[in-house]
């Protein structure tokens, strides 16, 4: 973090260490997609200042694109970055402004229209405006690029992500913070997951089998992934949100307001219950592989880029790491300087006690449950250990909370 941020995190800056032992890469070409990324930014004419064409650049949603789609196509990687610039605009002027005055009734008719435009050509549901008209051109554009398969997926992945954004905002119009449950639930959802997998399915080219990529254990390794990343998100994300009107549905605080705790001491049971999840999701990947075809084992490769890109991406996004409510202007070159280590802060292996992550587990057969303490993988070299949560700082039932 850099030096000229005045105000402190309830958390700290300096992050604890990421355990994430999976490789990561970067798209070659990603700054002459940025380049062009940016040229239809400005030809869509969608900032209403040099400032927030600056916060815009800000998000680095090419940085977040190449790593995420490391080995894509340009084009539809070129489309899926113009994508994220897009969303990054409506998460931060419709959908988590942080105000308290915010309506679900607003959001839910936005959102409606959002996905219709996609999925009815020239609808022109959100009107004229500067904003309407990207969403208009990325929705011809997709329709063109994409198979209809593809397309579909794309699709659903918007309205999950849409959808989840509906029910953030409802939490924050009726004043409550989700359970912990609800929130592990719905979080991958908020976080755009499936929208964001599609298109590295069609940049990658990937082309997996609605009865493999619906299959129980390949949904909920999905689940898994995004959660993973959300839980990295909630924690580059504290400090950018830390001074709205509402507090910030992250899991930092919902675990703080279950447990009636400060911010630091939940960041340790947050973590732990990142690290658990990351265990789980290594495991049920490697079950899945030894039985995949090529296709699908592209997909399982295409997770773990999701998961570590994005590790790398937020460390050094000035969106993150110089946020906006401490700076006027992004500060180039800021970051988190996050480090790693090479075990899991809780080395437990059985299913968290969260009764919407349970079915996680339930996915693992018993060749997995027998090779849970060996390092050999696939995929992975990693380090297993005792099946509790003894020190690891979690209570024993972290679901069913009334808030």
């Amino acid at each position: 973090m850099t030096e000229t941020a005045t105000r402190a995190s309830a958390i700290g800056w300096r992050l604890p260490p990421f355990y994430c032992p999976i490789d990561a890469a970067i798209h070659p070409r990603a700054d002459q997609l940025e380049e062009r990324a940016i040229a239809w930014l400005d030809a869509m004419g969608i900032f209403r200042d040099g400032t927030e064409r600056a916060w815009s650049i800000a998000t680095h949603s090419t940085d977040f694109s190449c790593r995420m789609i490391p080995y894509g196509e340009d084009e539809p990687l070129l489309l899926f970055i113009e994508w994220n610039h897009w969303a990054f605009a409506l998460d931060d002027f419709w959908h988590d402004t942080g105000s308290a005055d915010i309506r679900t009734s607003r959001i839910v008719d936005l959102n409606a229209r959002i996905s219709r435009c996609l999925e009815a050509p020239g609808s022109a549901m959100l009107g004229s405006s500067p904003f309407a008209a990207a969403l208009e051109d990325l929705a011809s554009r997709t329709r063109a690029l994409a198979t209809p398969v593809q397309l579909r997926r794309v699709a659903e992945g918007m309205r999950d992500w849409l959808f989840g954004a509906a029910w953030q905002v409802s939490n924050v119009e009726r004043g409550i913070m989700p359970t912990l449950s609800d929130y592990v639930a719905l979080r991958p959802s908020i976080n755009g997951t499936r929208f964001s997998l599609a298109w590295s399915e069609i940049a990658s080219g990937i082309e997996i089998p609605d009865g493999e990529l619906y299959s129980a254990p390949v949904q909920a390794l999905t689940d898994a992934a995004g959660f993973i990343v959300s839980c990295d998100n909630d924690l580059f994300s504290y400090a950018k949100e830390d001074n709205q009107e509402t507090t910030d549905q992250n899991i930092v605080n919902v675990l703080a307001h279950q447990d009636g705790s400060p911010p630091d001491k939940a960041l340790g049971e947050a973590l732990a219950i990142r690290d658990r999840a990351m265990t789980l999701f290594l495991d049920l990947r490697d079950q899945i592989a030894r039985d995949a075809d090529p296709e699908l084992r592209r997909y399982l490769e295409a997770l773990g880029h999701y998961i570590a890109g994005c590790i790398r991406w937020m460390n050094a996004a000035p969106r993150y790491a110089s946020p906006r409510n401490r700076h006027e202007l992004p500060v180039p070159g800021a970051t988190y300087g996050i480090t790693w280590r090479d075990t899991p802060s809780d080395p437990g292996t059985g299913p968290l006690p969260i009764a919407s992550a349970a079915w996680w587990w339930d996915q693992l057969d018993a060749v997995t449950q027998r090779r849970r303490n060996h390092p050999v993988s696939d995929f992975h070299t990693g380090v297993r250990g005792r099946d509790d949560f003894a020190g690891a700082g979690i209570p024993g039932d972290l679901s069913g909370v009334e808030v």
